[in-house]
């Protein structure tokens, strides 16, 4: 029997009913990418106004509930009537899909949001959403509740400049997350802003106080500069190149470095294609076809055909085209279509580009050398994966002999385990289920492959027993069908070199099988640091943190407290906060702590008040060695903008970490009183009085250890195979983490600065988080 199907079950979602039904056809996805979506949709309108060169600042606030305002100097959105629908034209525009000023090619000659859905989609997926706009010396305001308005536009004043504001809050009845992420943000509003150059961008999170503004005389230039800042460039300047066809304009500006890797960025009407299309198309094949005809009119290379591969090796590029009718595919804009006018631009690019060669013969010549070298490299690669193939160590036939592989075959239903050291792997081996797990034991530190060009990798013993076990191949001949586990499972020790090891591992398989992790097949196991043998048990634990949290809920359990806060959190946070403290008191001169006094704006009549907050919460003798009545005066009588210059001197998170501390000790009410209900001789309650938080800690931590047995693991090869099975590889009891790459640029940027040759950047990134870390010392 089956239901009935008539016209009653056709339905017609209305409004904006069909945005809330299906959303992440119009923003990607309901979690964390679709949520900043909203915001980008916002801005992009911003954007369209500020590139018809109406519009040189946006400001960007997230307030405390996670609402969101956008607003613009813009000419603000029209808000006469509109004569078809005989509403207002604001009012349309936020109600009405496919409404807006982009399809005329009259208010807006480029624009990024040609599809006309972006702030009524924003309106439909949020719970509340206020518009006002400065327009014709009158303030006009709605506001809306799920896409739907509850008011009419009104006006509720004058004033003398223009512009758009919208705040909205997202729908938690929508998102899987409401809370928008600063750092993702702040990214992506500094790419617009190096995009269109002049055009101020403001970001503010009023839940952290952090803030940031980015201002680009030099629009892409800049933006080059700013991607070579852990790469060591091979010219003084960027070559920047820009062509016009009629309404398109199509912008280039690229370098080279000493790294072997490319990177190009691809935008359209200021909107990131991260899949590229035929903008990014035009300028490879141009770029390749104008070196190898320099190279062969000025006779530079004999009988050489560059790729364009060796044209691009080390290349870092930004391609920036602005056109009325771009052809987008999909709401999210990943990827530029065809273009009308492709033969023409490519044509007046290569024009420009042949003619800059021609121009600055220097400049050419460091460009054929690399390329050159590419291809070198190319050919003696090649040379060794013949030989390897040969030789058939990357035959599924003639797997390394130290590979212990498991019985099933289907890779769906098989892992292996990447082990560092004999020791380890011998474990491991032994702790297995031999039916689907596979060891494989490599030995120490593998080949450094962000240093390293692929005749190199190809000759190294421990990345071709990897390649040669995972079975799908590398470079040109991977094939992610052969590949023979469905969970590759990083397994290091819990320390520092274990750390190092999966760095450089992360690092080759980024570089050189990114595709497994884009699948989800790459894994980092979390053995424990930690194991607590009391009452006759015995329990695991992964990090300090852990620890710290199984011993304060022992100790809570022996004293009762007469107290009105959640006295765990406050003593784990205290921790963390206390230890980066003491180092910072420890190593560091008293003037740069004056340096970060200034740069907080921290009264200086409230600095005594200060210095003896925090040394009441750390029981700090050292305190007094300042002469605050000194210092106080000293500060009074110089002009603050002299310590700006020291403010690199901490990171911003310690800056966070130690004024937490201080708001920490300020609210709690001291003595706390307690009572222990350890058994005493006279089997009477002890009455405990703390005054301070270094106190009341040293108590909690002296009886928490009582009757237990605590063990720490230095490595894998300390845990027999049961004990290593329980925590780490058995998945029924196991933490793995799973490897994903939420943002690519940002990830190769992470991985050049950790593991690149530029060494500047690298130490000062150390010196601004060596605090923060857990180092095993």
């Amino acid at each position: 029997m089956t239901a009935n199907y008539t016209a009653e079950s056709i339905k017609i979602l209305k409004g904006l009913e069909g945005v809330r039904k299906r959303p992440a056809m119009y923003i990607g996805n309901t979690s964390n990418e679709g949520l900043h979506h909203l915001i980008y949709e916002i801005v992009d309108n911003s954007i369209d106004e500020a590139m018809a060169g109406f519009c040189n600042k946006i400001d960007i606030i997230i307030h405390k509930d996670s609402s969101v305002t956008v607003k613009d100097n813009g000419r603000g959105i029209p808000t006469e009537m509109h004569k078809e629908e005989n509403i207002p034209a604001a009012t349309l525009v936020l109600t009405t899909l496919h409404s807006g000023g982009k399809f005329d090619n009259k208010s807006y000659k480029v624009s990024g949001g040609l599809h006309g859905v972006g702030i009524s989609v924003v309106n439909a997926l949020s719970s509340y959403l206020k518009i006002e706009i400065h327009r014709e010396s009158f303030i006009f305001k709605q506001e809306f509740t799920r896409g739907i308005a509850i008011n009419n536009l009104k006006t509720i004043g004058t004033c003398s400049d223009t512009g758009t504001i919208v705040t909205f809050k997202p729908d938690d009845l929508i998102f899987s997350t409401t809370e928008f992420n600063y750092e993702i943000l702040e990214k992506r509003l500094q790419e617009l802003a190096f995009l269109n150059k002049n055009v101020t961008i403001n970001i503010e999170d009023e839940r952290t106080n952090k803030h940031s503004a980015f201002y680009y005389q030099n629009g892409i230039v800049d933006f080059i500069n700013h991607l070579c800042k852990n790469k060591e460039p091979l010219l003084e300047n960027p070559i920047l190149i820009s062509v016009n066809y009629e309404n398109t304009q199509l912008e280039c500006t690229f370098t080279y470095t000493k790294n072997y890797e490319s990177n190009i960025l691809s935008f359209a009407n200021s909107i990131l294609t991260q899949e590229g299309g035929t903008h990014l198309s035009i300028f490879k094949t141009v770029l390749t076809k104008a070196i190898n005809n320099y190279a062969k009119k000025n006779n530079t290379l004999k009988n050489i055909t560059l790729t364009g591969e060796d044209c691009r090796e080390g290349l870092i590029g930004i391609i920036s085209i602005r056109l009325p009718n771009p052809e987008f595919e999909g709401q999210t804009k990943t990827k530029l279509g065809n273009l009308d006018t492709k033969g023409q631009l490519q044509s007046l690019l290569y024009d420009k580009i042949s003619d800059f060669l021609e121009e600055h013969p220097s400049v050419a010549k460091v460009i054929l050398e690399k390329a050159s070298l590419a291809y070198n490299a190319r050919e003696a690669a090649k040379s060794a994966r013949e030989l390897v193939r040969r030789k058939t160590v990357f035959e599924t036939k003639n797997l390394p002999g130290k590979l212990a592989d498991c019985q099933e075959k289907d890779p769906e239903k098989t892992e292996i385990f990447i082990v560092e050291g004999d020791s380890a792997g011998g474990s491991a081996k032994q702790a297995r289920d031999r039916k689907y797990q596979a060891i494989l034991p490599i030995k120490g530190k593998i080949l450094n492959t962000e240093k390293s060009n692929l005749h190199k990798i190809l000759s190294n013993e421990e990345i071709k027993s990897i390649v040669a076990a995972i079975g799908c191949n590398i470079d040109k001949n991977f094939n992610i069908n052969e590949i023979r586990y469905h969970k590759i499972i990083i397994m290091t020790d819990a320390d520092v070199d274990g750390s190092h090891i999966q760095t450089l591992l992360l690092t080759f398989f980024y570089n050189f099988l990114r595709p497994i992790i884009e699948k989800g097949f790459l894994y980092i196991a979390q053995p424990p640091l930690y194991r607590v043998k009391y009452d006759s048990k015995s329990k695991y634990f992964q990090d300090d943190n852990d620890l710290r949290s199984f011993l304060i809920d022992r100790a809570l359990k022996k004293i009762s407290f007469d107290i009105d806060f959640n006295l765990k959190d406050l003593l784990l946070r205290f921790i963390n906060l206390s230890s980066i403290f003491e180092q910072f008191e420890q190593e560091e001169k008293q003037e740069k702590f004056l340096h970060y006094i200034i740069t907080n704006n921290i009264d200086a009549q409230n600095l005594v008040s200060y210095l003896n907050n925090i040394k009441l919460a750390l029981n700090l003798e050292k305190i007094e060695e300042f002469d605050t009545n000194i210092k106080c005066s000293y500060i009074q009588d110089r002009q603050l903008k002299e310590f700006y210059i020291d403010k690199s001197i901490f990171s911003s998170k310690l800056y966070a970490k130690l004024s937490e501390l201080y708001e920490l000790e300020s609210k709690i009410k001291f003595p706390i009183v307690a009572f222990s209900q350890l058994k005493q001789e006279n089997n009477d309650k002890n009455k405990l009085v703390f005054n301070n938080l270094r106190k009341l800690f040293n108590y909690i931590d002296e009886i928490s250890k009582k009757g237990i047995e605590i063990q720490r693991y230095k490595g894998l090869g300390e845990m027999n195979p049961q004990q290593l099975w329980e925590t780490t590889m058995n998945p029924l009891t196991r933490t793995m983490h799973l490897v994903t790459i939420d943002d690519f640029n940002q990830t190769k940027e992470i991985f050049e600065l950790l593991m690149g040759d530029k060494v500047e950047p690298r130490r000062k990134f150390i010196e601004e988080n060596a605090k923060l870390a857990n180092l095993d010392v």
